[in-house]
């Protein structure tokens, strides 16, 4: 077997805010693999100053995996801990190298085109008028789940923006999940809660920094809006540590991204549980290229979690992949009858 990897840069089509600043670009990897005349590949979806594997060290890491992929994907999986962003480049490359072909890793009713997954509409951080704007396009495009970024701008304005969706749709129409990326004061938390309460939001992703376990517990126990820990999983890597954490905090909701917590592996301890706690989950993609968007994507619906996934994300970069992935009034779909259109070569 022969394994290489590749640098890759996409470029978003449009400056997107998140609460650690304007993305015009986004740093990917990809693991090649090759034996008998088969090829696979898998995405290593690092976020920089976010994946917990963000070091100087990353790249020689990738190197280290090309020549010990002899190891093979268990043995891997394991020494690799402290990076799963590869993690998850390992195990999809090795899927796709052993699949029928290398991009249907998990052959399934939505791999044949014939089942959708219902997905929530991305609304980006920026002025308010901006903000606005993408929140009447989800809505006409058939969103029926909408997830807001804020943290950005002034928090009224914030306010503003949820009262101008519930004064069109009540909740049984559209729901609204908010994302704060951790924006949140650790004294003003509570009082935001409240506030963003009054606007019947389904959950609020992660209003306080991570690492404030003892704060996070305290507002999982008195808040008026369930809440999802996302952030918060970064960097626990046992079993062990997971546990406790969820034990302690007893979030409502928790987030996975494969990328971000160890890959399918990964994501499925945490789900385990999580499942055992009373706990919720989600799936939600880490703005891999549509390569790992795909595996992301096809791994999720094999788990029949009916609320709606993180999973639109396909086409923010102006130099993404052709792929058979669609999505159609909120729901994401595999199209047959569109091809991947990727040339290994460039690899």
């Amino acid at each position: 077997m022969i394994a290489k990897y590749k640098k890759y840069i996409l470029n978003f089509k449009r400056p997107s805010g998140t609460s650690r600043g304007i993305l015009t670009e986004k740093e990917t990897w990809f693991i090649i693999l090759e034996e008998n005349g088969k090829v696979g590949i898998g995405e290593c979806g690092i976020l920089r100053t976010l994946s917990v594997d963000d070091r100087p060290d990353y790249e020689a890491k990738l190197q280290w995996v090309c020549e010990n992929i002899h190891l093979g994907k268990d043995k891997l999986w394991d020494v690799l801990l402290e990076f799963p962003s590869i993690q998850f480049g390992v195990e999809m490359a090795f899927l796709s190298l052993t699949s029928k072909t290398p991009f249907e890793l998990f052959a399934s009713d939505f791999t044949k085109g014939e089942k959708s997954m219902l997905i929530n509409g991305l609304v980006w951080m920026g002025e308010e008028a901006f903000m606005k704007q993408q929140i009447e396009e989800k809505l006409t495009q058939g969103f029926t789940c909408i997830k807001l970024k804020i943290g950005a701008i002034d928090f009224e304005k914030e306010l503003g923006l949820l009262q101008f969706i519930r004064k069109h749709f009540n909740e049984e129409t559209i729901e609204i999940r908010v994302d704060a990326n951790g924006a949140f004061d650790l004294n003003e938390a509570l009082v935001k809660l409240t506030q963003l309460a009054e606007y019947k939001l389904h959950s609020i992703e992660q209003p306080i920094p991570k690492g404030n376990s003892n704060k996070m517990t305290e507002l999982c126990k008195s808040t008026p809006l369930p809440i999802a820990l996302d952030e918060e999983l970064i960097g626990v890597f046992l079993t062990s540590e997971k546990e406790t954490l969820l034990k302690q905090i007893k979030p409502q909701y928790i987030i996975l991204k494969p990328s971000l917590v160890g890959g399918f592996k990964g994501t499925l301890e945490w789900i385990s549980i999580a499942e055992k706690l009373g706990i919720q989950w989600w799936i939600t993609s880490a703005l891999e290229s549509n390569i790992g968007l795909n595996a992301i994507a096809q791994f999720t619906y094999t788990l029949h979690n009916l609320l709606p996934q993180g999973l639109g994300t396909g086409g923010l970069y102006t130099n993404n992949f052709e792929c058979p992935l669609e999505v159609e009034k909120g729901h994401l779909w595999y199209k047959k009858e569109k091809h991947w259109e990727i040339d290994f070569n460039q690899f």
